[in-house]
């Protein structure tokens, strides 16, 4: 299997069967994103307890890719430190706009990396990024994340 058959076939996986889907009832950070030109428009809800991730979740409505990224990122991050967390955010960030060649460099991504090809359809990777951005403004107390103006990854590359 190629890894843009793989790529299709997790990205459908995630989208139809989201992981960490709902709200996380007593979070103590949450954040909403949006991406104006897709419509996506999602909510990241989290609880940290002794500096980790304890419980995390999304909704919303996004397309596939979106819905499949934060679905990918909600279980990556379960049970991880802030630090860790904030690494994969800048990491996957990194990828997806083609400065982190995922082949040849050491990073954190593990299963993440079938997202590297989104760097190659620049319409897509404010649609991949979009719950990367939420999960940061959520740990930062940021109320809301965009993919525009100064948070655009295509433009900040």
């Amino acid at each position: 299997m190629d890894s843009s058959q793989l790529y299709q076939e997790i990205i459908l996986d995630h989208n139809k069967k989201p992981r960490n889907w709902g709200k996380v009832a007593d979070c103590t950070h949450k954040s909403e994103g949006l991406n104006p030109l897709c419509g996506d428009h999602i909510w990241v809800t989290l609880k940290l307890a002794d500096g980790a991730i304890d419980a995390i979740a999304f909704e919303g409505q996004s397309c596939a890719i979106c819905k499949a990224s934060a679905s990918m990122m909600t279980a990556a991050v379960k049970g991880r430190k802030v630090d860790e967390v904030e690494t994969l955010v800048q990491e996957f960030r990194d990828m997806t706009t083609g400065k982190l060649d995922v082949a040849g460099g050491a990073h954190h991504l593990g299963r993440l990396t079938v997202f590297a090809g989104v760097k190659d359809l620049p319409v897509r990777v404010k649609c991949a990024i979009l719950p990367w951005h939420t999960l940061h403004a959520a740990l930062t107390q940021e109320a809301v994340a965009s993919t525009e103006g100064d948070n655009d990854p295509i433009a900040a590359g």
